[in-house]
């Protein structure tokens, strides 16, 4: 999520067609501007100055609207766009979340099952959505593009889940889609945090499209008049060749592979010849990061590879209501975000004070409290 009531039926009762996305009629959200544009309903992240720092508004906003999109006939697809020239989303307000977790712990849980909800309800969504991404894209932000059919990366587009830095872990459901990056790419990605450009983006395929920004507007303008959108987007793809990610696979491959978090630590230490100054600033950065968050991504993106994105989200949802009742995540946050001392006090203060049963505690399961999606087959029955 680096960034209220539960999204409790994504694909509630059928509703009419939309009108409040007209062809004439743009309607300012503040925070998130829905903008119907002939068979194009454009969802404009609108908090520039927060980087579109993600909250309970704007999910409410998207989340009440992806249903009526589904069932309008005159619309052919879907844009998710930032009115910022700096990011897509850089994530979840979580200094907001913070805050209001020590006045309302209960308020904070319905927001994340409301965002694991609408990530749900993205990847369910009937519709093409095409996601501009040219700038910072992380965390919730990366929640609301990887599900999208088609995701454009910009000049400037840099992606990340850093959230290890602040005491959580890759959530909105990212774990799964790490996990099935080439091995162990999506697992150093996750650990680390390291921020990749669009190169390496669309090599993995987390962009499905390299395109400048000033072929935006008029990529929006083809789409409201209903032209294709795969031929389109191929005929406007620049080639960006090998990007820096892709040209440590190797040594990503030799150190990250290992078969424990333990172990990983040990090749970083021992790492020796091309790979050492790699192995040396890869080590030197996990040790800044919150031990728990480490622990627990490294066990979360490890099940993913045998789970789906539901799952993923369920589990999701445990590991952030442990996060919210533990220390490291507000540490975190104050340490980076609010502070910005750097210096956070994690608890525990080293990987070998992790033991196997506080790893444990956080996976397991919530009993009634646990986080109930429709499947999928309810999820197309209901016309989203």
């Amino acid at each position: 999520m680096t960034e209220n009531d539960p999204l409790a039926a994504p694909m509630a009762s059928p509703e009419p067609p939309s009108e409040t996305a007209s062809a004439t009629t743009s309607i300012d959200l503040a925070k998130v501007e829905l903008r119907r544009r002939g068979a194009l309903l454009q969802i404009d992240l609108n908090r520039p100055k927060a980087l579109n720092a993600f909250d309970d508004e704007m999910r409410r906003a998207i989340a009440d609207e992806i249903p009526r999109i589904a069932r309008n006939p005159d619309i052919y697809i879907t844009a998710i766009t930032s009115s910022s020239p700096k990011a897509f989303c850089a994530g979840g307000d979580v200094r907001a979340l913070t805050r209001e977790a020590r006045e309302d712990f209960n308020r904070v849980k319905n927001y994340f099952q409301g965002e694991y909800s609408l990530n749900w309800l993205l990847d369910c969504f009937s519709k093409p959505t095409v996601s501009f991404i040219n700038g910072i894209c992380m965390g919730s932000g990366a929640g609301l593009s990887c599900y999208n059919t088609h995701r454009i990366a910009g000049e400037n587009y840099k992606f990340a889940m850093p959230e290890t830095a602040i005491g959580l872990f890759p959530d909105v459901g990212v774990a799964h889609v790490l996990a099935k990056l080439p091995w162990p790419i999506g697992l150093y990605l996750g650990l680390t945090g390291r921020i990749i450009e669009r190169a390496d983006a669309f090599w993995l395929g987390l962009a499905t499209h390299c395109i400048n920004g000033d072929a935006y507007e008029g990529i929006l303008e083809k789409l409201a008049d209903a032209q294709p959108v795969d031929p389109m987007l191929d005929g406007l793809h620049q080639d960006q060749g090998a990007g820096p990610l892709q040209g440590e696979q190797t040594m990503i491959e030799d150190l990250f592979s290992a078969g424990s978090l333990v172990e990983i630590v040990n090749n970083l230490q021992q790492a020796s010849g091309a790979s050492s100054p790699f192995a040396a600033k890869t080590l030197s950065d996990l040790r800044m990061k919150s031990p728990i968050s480490l622990a627990i991504t490294d066990r979360h993106i490890r099940e993913c590879r045998n789970l789906d994105l539901r799952q993923t989200l369920i589990q999701d949802y445990r590991l952030a209501v442990r996060c919210l009742e533990a220390s490291d995540f507000y540490e975190g946050v104050r340490a980076i975000l609010i502070d910005k001392d750097g210096k956070p006090s994690w608890q525990p203060s080293s990987l070998d004070q992790v033991m196997s049963e506080m790893v444990d505690a956080y996976f397991a399961p919530l009993g009634n409290d646990d986080l109930k999606l429709p499947s999928r087959t309810e999820m197309q029955a209901a016309r989203v």
